[in-house]
């Protein structure tokens, strides 16, 4: 029966994967605070670093005096395949990204592995280690020339589309949150593929997390922590409207979830939770 099941139900490996995962990441958020912070503060740096190098990239291609508007995509490719790069730093790094843990702590509520509660602490801890991360590498941009002239320019220019959805009203707000909800969407859909034992080299991992990641920035969809931490540089080098940006994170917060917590963790956990959809003795279920 069991043999069977696992024919059934092929996503039980991601699942169990993810529920070990879980219980690792619950014990440090509530028993080694601090080293926890530490890793979710690598992963904003890491971030932060990552993004630079996106707005770098698109900047230098801006500037090449060819006078063909064709080089800005072109810099848009190179750059977001750059940028591609951020979640496999991540990933090997063992640091702590708050858009993939949503998925993660909705499979571990799911399965009871740990409550609600335990696991928006989880969350809530992740987030402001990335933000710290994240505040720490923008003063030390602050303090160089990383983030001045076209590089700078391309910054703003981001962040004031990114405001711009809130200022827009209702309709750029329900802009900002689809595009929440695709960009974990796709970076969970990595998650997934590196969790359920399909892939095996480290190299087809990376790329896994690579086209995930270049989707999401090529097609501006909108990240809670990127967003957190461009703000931040942009914020403490020429200032930034704290409002809307706020605004801009709190609705980032809420589409990410959506799109890794439940359209991918509360989806897999259910679609895999063979005692939901055939007659599984309680002993083979676990």
């Amino acid at each position: 029966m069991s043999e069977q099941n696992d024919r059934l139900f092929p996503g039980k490996q991601f699942i169990n994967a993810t529920l070990d995962a879980v219980e690792t990441k619950a014990a440090m958020s509530s028993q080694v605070t601090v080293p926890y912070l530490q890793r979710a503060g690598m992963a904003g740096i890491l971030i932060g670093v990552f993004y630079g190098a996106y707005y770098s990239t698109v900047a230098t291609f801006a500037q090449i005096p060819a006078g063909d508007a064709t080089l800005v995509g072109v810099g848009r490719v190179v750059g977001a395949l750059v940028f591609g790069w951020a979640l496999v730093f991540i990933y090997f790094t063992k640091s702590e990204l708050l858009t993939s843990n949503m998925m993660v702590a909705t499979i571990g509520v799911y399965h009871r592995r740990i409550t609600w509660g335990r696991g928006l602490t989880l969350l809530g801890l992740c987030y402001l280690g990335n933000a710290l991360g994240g505040l720490l590498l923008a003063l030390l941009i602050k303090g160089s020339t990383l983030a001045q002239g076209a590089v700078l320019e391309q910054m703003t220019h981001s962040v004031d589309v990114k405001l711009a959805y809130i200022s827009a009203g209702p309709n750029g707000m329900l802009d900002l949150f689809t595009r929440a909800i695709l960009c974990n969407l796709m970076i969970n859909v990595a998650m997934l593929l590196i969790y359920n034992g399909f892939l095996h080299d480290d190299l087809t991992k990376s790329l896994a997390m690579v086209m995930a990641v270049f989707i999401f920035a090529f097609l501006g969809l909108e990240h809670s922590v990127a967003n957190t931490v461009l703000f931040t540089i942009v914020g403490l080098r020429s200032g930034i409207d704290i409002g809307l940006a706020a605004a801009n994170v709190g609705i980032a917060l809420l589409g990410n979830f959506i799109g890794g917590g439940l359209l991918i963790g509360l989806y897999y956990a259910y679609l895999n939770d063979e005692r939901r959809h055939v007659d599984v003795p309680e002993s083979e279920a676990s």
